[in-house]
């Protein structure tokens, strides 16, 4: 690779030198994807399949809602799954010294 002095460069010169790399470098990324869909393409075209096809299939499967394990004790329309956040009523009851098992379904 050519070695390239900066220092001689002026700010100016640097801005543009900056602005063409970014350029150069997205180009080349663009160009890289380019490739990788061509030859995706040409492999499930071999298997009888279009990337489309493959594509749709990995995007469609979806997860089955989960079930409620725990109920609140006064309102029983509020549930939770025990899965991600702790709703705010679980959270205030547990701060009261409540433990889980006495909301369980």
């Amino acid at each position: 690779m050519t070695e390239i002095n900066l220092d001689a460069f002026s700010l100016s010169e640097l801005k543009q030198l900056e602005k063409s790399v970014a350029k150069a470098i997205s180009s080349f990324e663009d160009r890289r994807k380019a490739e990788a869909r061509a030859k995706v393409d040409e492999l499930a075209r071999e298997l009888g399949y279009s990337f489309e096809d493959l594509a749709e299939a990995a995007t469609t499967r979806k997860r089955s809602p989960s079930v409620a394990k725990y109920r609140h004790p006064e309102n029983p329309d509020l549930t939770w799954s025990g899965r991600g956040r702790k709703p705010g009523w679980i959270g205030e009851a547990l701060a009261t010294g409540k433990s889980l098992e006495d909301f369980a379904i």
